[in-house]
């Protein structure tokens, strides 16, 4: 099953504000080697929000975020999930995160859509995962 990231428009908008005001002035201005950088990064950050995304299969979560993350994990590695509101950096679109603790110490912060379904479909597989959310619908 495969879960497209969570977007936090109180982070994307501010980004396509500052891009797009940049772009403009670097345009007006002529500056066209900023210009070239400007549409280069902003590409890269669409890019990145096009391919944030994370699949579930028989044994792994595979998580691939643009062309800088493709990681898998076993689920039944997964010790515990919990939520998170953090802005550090990971494979995850939105604030609104889960943190994913696997094998003996390490985490991974991911921020599906459909965050309870997401949970549930892990949870079928390895029923020995500890959730720990704030609201439980």
């Amino acid at each position: 099953m495969k879960y497209r990231s969570k977007i936090s428009y109180g982070i994307l908008i501010p980004i396509c504000v500052l891009f797009g005001y940049l772009i403009t002035n670097m345009v007006l201005d002529k500056i066209w080697f900023g210009l070239a950088i400007m549409v280069f990064t902003f590409g890269f950050i669409v890019h990145l929000y096009a391919t944030t995304y994370y699949i579930i299969t028989e044994n792994k979560l595979l998580i691939k975020s643009g062309f800088l993350i493709n990681q898998s994990i076993a689920i039944e590695s997964i010790k515990k999930i919990s939520e998170k509101n953090e802005l550090t950096s990971a494979p995850a679109l939105s604030i609104d995160r889960l943190e994913i603790v696997y094998n003996t110490f390490d985490t991974v912060l991911l921020s599906p859509n459909d965050k309870y379904g997401f949970i549930d479909e892990l949870k079928n597989q390895n029923p020995t995962i500890e959730i720990k959310l704030k609201n439980k619908l």
